[in-house]
């Protein structure tokens, strides 16, 4: 009643019967259910019309050798992830941050499977709200993708949480955030966390750790920095670059 639509052909729009409905509806849904921005805006992604064309086939998820460049070049910690959050690429200092963003790694199977990721996360429950909305708006309509169709059904059964958080059907952006860890070597850390989508790629995001300048987490990142650099000079490990997605 309040949207201007007859219960009737809401109950259509919600049982998927009717697959076309106006900018003016959906607008009108949106204030109703008081959605923000971003909800609204992921409404009407799903609500548009798709291409009957065939679809092009999806681009191979290679890091760009500019990219994989600039990792090296940063003083903090970087690594690049599909939308799937699949690693495919992180620099030495990102590896010593965390495990889980080495190459390879699945940082969403890790946040809600590995004991570790909630030692490390001081603001785990936060954190693991925000990256389960951030995962759906990252795959808009593409809810048939088989790779998150897969990765979805793996951690609702391995995680409650993850379960409870995907059926609220939350949506974010991708955004920066403050993070807080506690690392084993260094303490505590307050960190700035930037995604910084890589144009011409399909999804891949640049993310990027860093502290405000002269504050205690500036001087345990660098003294992080150092140990690792330390570590692989003693051991001769070769240099992280990235994983099978390069």
């Amino acid at each position: 009643m309040l949207a201007g639509i007859s219960a009737d052909y809401y109950l259509r729009l919600e049982r998927g019967r009717d697959r076309n409905p106006s900018v003016q509806v959906l607008d009108a849904l949106a204030e109703v259910l008081q959605l923000d921005a971003d909800s609204a805006a992921h409404m009407v992604e799903l609500a548009r019309p798709k291409s009957r064309r065939t679809q092009p086939p999806p681009r191979t998820e290679r890091v760009p050798d500019g990219i994989a460049m600039l990792l090296d070049t940063f003083a903090v910690p970087a690594f690049v992830q599909n939308r799937c959050t699949d690693v495919l690429a992180a620099n030495r200092l990102a590896v010593a941050l965390s495990p889980h963003m080495a190459p390879g790694v699945n940082r969403l199977r890790a946040l809600f499977t590995d004991p570790l990721a909630q030692q490390l996360h001081m603001d785990w429950e936060q954190g693991t709200a925000g990256v389960v909305a951030q995962l759906r708006a990252a795959a808009g309509a593409e809810t048939d993708d088989p790779r998150l169709t897969q990765l979805v059904g793996e951690l609702s059964l391995r995680s409650e949480r993850f379960r409870r958080l995907w059926a609220r059907h939350d949506i974010r952006r991708w955004e920066g955030a403050t993070t807080r860890l506690r690392h084993p070597q260094v303490g505590e850390l307050h960190l700035r966390r930037e995604k910084l989508a890589i144009t011409g790629s399909d999804g891949l995001l640049l993310v990027v750790h860093h502290a405000e300048p002269g504050t205690p987490s500036a001087t345990a990142l660098a003294l992080l920095g150092s140990l690792s650099a330390t570590e692989q000079e003693v051991t001769g490990a070769p240099h992280t670059g990235s994983g099978p997605g390069r």
